[in-house]
């Protein structure tokens, strides 16, 4: 079955870089779309980043510019490079895959913590 696992989380200054990797197991990464998703206690799940293809990509406006989600099909790892982090990005992030032949097949990783202080 597939798993994916995140890594890279922790605690940074305002202003700071962080780059979350998130590693497919089970399947190859090439046969899913897939996204970054963060969770604030009190909010709703927010779509951060998703990658169709290496040409095809897409963020959320409050983090467009700074963040650059792209994947490595030969380590079977999904990125999220996050730039200029402020306080307004702490949250849990979570990988997720969409199998591209089924759209009713969905998995998600346990999510890494991401807290940004000042």
């Amino acid at each position: 079955q597939v798993q994916l696992v995140e890594s890279g989380g922790g605690s940074v200054q305002a202003g700071g870089s962080l780059r979350l990797s998130c590693a497919v197991s089970g399947d190859t990464i090439s046969n899913y779309f897939m996204g970054w998703f963060r969770q604030t206690p009190g909010k709703e799940r927010e779509e951060v980043a998703s990658i169709l293809s290496d040409i095809t990509t897409t963020y959320a406006n409050s983090v467009k510019g700074r963040f650059t989600i792209s994947q490595d099909n030969s380590k079977n790892t999904l990125y999220l490079q996050m730039n200029s982090l402020k306080p307004e990005d702490t949250a849990m992030y979570y990988c997720a895959a969409r199998f591209r032949w089924n759209y009713g097949t969905n998995y998600w990783g346990q999510g890494t913590q991401v807290t940004v202080s000042s």
